[in-house]
């Protein structure tokens, strides 16, 4: 990944504004948000942006010009609850799907220190599972099962509590005032978590097969059709209009698979399926349970932890994913997996 001092991402988010700026247009930019600084030091900056490849000049002498590259944007800092603060209508974010992001997206999405804590945090999760028991190891699945299947579903709006849905999967007992549907999306979790933990071996990649599977269990008899949708979908609270032709969405999910199968780190590619999965929504519905479920698989295909996302703020979770729809930055989610991994591994014991 590239990384990006203060003043960098300053200017970065100058062009997620602009998308194509001269330094002149940079350097006043600046001057208005209360910078003291010289055109000088506006153009070296320009310059390091470039060699990082966050910028790509067009044109030479007086009419270059710079624009954002998929790497800019991805590695923006943004400031998630501030942007989604703004009326829809009123934000600078994308509007259309941007149909090259996979093909130009970075295979590494963790700076080197990120990648050594969740190294280290999972060596620690391995050793400590190897010693557990046959019963421990049991319960702590119902456990983690329970949890995940609470939260992904409030996530979605479901009503169920973290009690309700611990009788509903030890004990079979239904919630009272809760609706069929809502009880239906709480099972299916459950079965779509012991359907990844189970075929672990066939998630080590995403193809179109074992996505369109395991949504196939997320959605069950919830009067959702199977397969890639073939209509528009709206994104509630959003201007981002996801792709709305099949072929396109076939298309999209390969270039994804396929940047999946280049990445190495395993936590780039549990990050980039539950991003990638997510914007391209490629079902009619069940698009973001999906995209956590294929990222927890990913995970356990590797041997590392899966996340419950118990602990999570529904609304800071949804403001990051629609960053990501609208500007591409990974950064707002990519707090929250960090954030929930470790969480993840110091309150669960499995194996």
């Amino acid at each position: 990944m590239i990384q990006l001092n203060e003043k960098e991402q300053k200017i970065i988010t100058f062009f997620l504004q602009k998308e194509e700026m001269q330094s002149s247009d940079a350097h006043q930019a600046l001057l208005d948000s209360g910078e003291n600084i010289s055109l000088v030091t506006v153009k070296r900056a320009l310059s390091d942006l470039t060699e990082k490849k966050a910028l790509e000049m067009k044109g030479a002498g007086r009419s270059s010009r710079y624009t954002l590259t998929t790497n800019g944007r991805v590695f923006a800092d943004i400031n998630a609850e501030k942007y989604t603060s703004v009326e829809p209508d009123k934000r600078h974010g994308f509007k259309h799907p941007n149909l090259d992001l996979f093909k130009n997206f970075p295979k590494d999405l963790f700076s080197k220190e990120e990648t050594e804590n969740l190294r280290e945090l999972t060596n620690k999760y391995n050793k400590r599972s190897k010693d557990i028991t046959d019963t421990i190891q049991k319960k702590e699945l119902e456990r983690l099962t329970i949890e995940l299947s609470w939260k992904s579903s409030k996530i979605e709006g479901n009503t169920y509590t973290l009690l309700d849905t611990e009788r509903l999967i030890k004990d079979n007992q239904l919630a009272d005032d809760k609706t069929e549907e809502e009880t239906q999306m709480i099972l299916n979790h459950k079965e779509a978590f012991n359907f990844i933990y189970n075929n672990k071996e066939l998630f080590r990649n995403l193809n179109k097969n074992n996505l369109i599977e395991l949504h196939k269990i997320l959605v069950k008899d919830l009067s959702v059709n199977i397969g890639f949708r073939k209509s528009l979908v709206g994104i509630a609270g959003s201007k981002y209009q996801p792709i709305d032709n099949i072929y396109q969405i076939e298309e999209a999910v390969d270039s994804l698979s396929n940047l999946i199968s280049q990445i190495k780190n395993p936590f780039s590619k549990a990050l980039t399926v539950l991003l990638g999965t997510s914007y391209i929504q490629p079902f009619e519905d069940g698009n973001k349970r999906t995209s956590r479920l294929v990222a927890n698989a990913l995970l356990l295909a590797y041997n590392c932890m899966p996340l419950s996302y118990r602990s999570i703020n529904e609304k800071e979770y949804k403001s990051a994913t629609l960053v990501f729809y609208e500007l591409n930055s990974i950064i707002p989610l990519k707090k929250i997996f960090i954030n929930q991994y470790k969480f993840a591994v110091e309150n669960y014991n499995i194996r």
